[in-house]
């Protein structure tokens, strides 16, 4: 396994780790809460190393136009303000983290944090060249930021241990990784990343 290092231009983007994602959520993900222990990992290297993290989350309306009531695919899930739509208690967000909310007006749906959101020049407001992603699911919002990120001119690192998919057709999960490595995405393992001055 060889090491690879984490620069000042990394940023940490964590998608839709939210409750109603979460095993027993209203949109729940087969283990989603796996992932947990791999992305405190992750939050705990990049903020020990002062790198900035993002957290994207799903902050629908009532009548979101995903919902089966307006003819979308998924059931009613992160309506903004509901403890579906929180963050889970156990992921260990630093205070400093920057909360990207998405999809969060009735007509207009978003799979990928940088779907109307700003996220892309924030990040190059702060220098950002290169994205760590990871979270739920592989294989919607994680794909779909992952490809924009891509799109938008960012590296990207995908940490497989710690995404899960739907799986809605068996196999998504890994059709969706094979994506985004046909896109340039890489994809590492959590303990191949060390911090900028590990080793030297």
């Amino acid at each position: 396994m060889n090491p690879l290092h984490l620069e000042p231009t990394d940023a940490l983007l964590i998608v839709d780790m939210q409750y109603d994602f979460l095993p027993g959520g209203s949109l729940g993900v087969p283990n989603g809460d796996q992932v947990l222990a791999p992305i405190n990992r992750l939050l705990e290297l990049f903020t020990q190393q002062g790198l900035p993290v993002y957290a994207s989350r799903d902050w629908h309306p009532a009548n979101h136009c995903s919902f089966g009531a307006r003819g979308g695919p998924w059931p009613p899930h992160c309506v903004a303000g509901t403890r579906g739509a929180a963050f889970s208690d156990a992921l260990q967000l630093p205070p400093g983290a920057t909360i990207v909310s998405k999809a969060d007006t009735a007509d207009v749906d978003a799979y990928s944090a940088f779907n109307g959101t700003g996220l892309a020049r924030q990040m190059r407001a702060r220098g950002v060249r290169r994205v760590v992603v990871c979270g739920l699911a592989t294989d919607y919002c994680v794909l779909n930021t992952a490809l924009d990120a891509r799109t938008d001119g960012f590296e990207v690192l995908i940490v497989p241990e710690a995404m899960r998919a739907v799986e809605v057709q068996a196999g998504d999960g890994e059709r969706a990784i094979g994506r985004m490595v046909e896109r340039g995405a890489q994809p590492v393992q959590v303990d191949e990343l060390v911090g900028e001055a590990a080793g030297a």
